[in-house]
């Protein structure tokens, strides 16, 4: 079960990388997965979106921390030293 110290340590940990260019990869079900990329624009309480790059439209995309939580969206920071990953914190 989702508690709000979970989705708050996740919320935290994205805000340090807003502005960040991120990978991510989302399971629709049934072998559906989307991977895109593009860059964390901005959190909020309950979501935060994510900047596409699209080449003929600019695009947005959000998803909630939940989402993370319950691993149905990976999200991984790209950054010059490699790649970090974003995971809910187990207990």
């Amino acid at each position: 079960m989702a508690t709000k110290q979970a989705l708050a340590e996740i919320k935290r940990d994205l805000d340090a990388y807003i502005g960040k260019r991120v990978k991510l990869k989302s399971f629709k079900g049934r072998n559906r997965v989307v991977e895109r990329e593009g860059v964390l624009e901005r959190t909020y309480p309950s979501i935060f979106v994510i900047k596409l790059d699209e080449k003929k439209v600019e695009r947005r995309i959000s998803f909630s921390y939940t989402d993370v939580l319950t691993e149905s969206v990976e999200l991984t920071v790209c950054r010059e030293d490699g790649e970090i990953k974003i995971a809910a914190a187990r207990n």
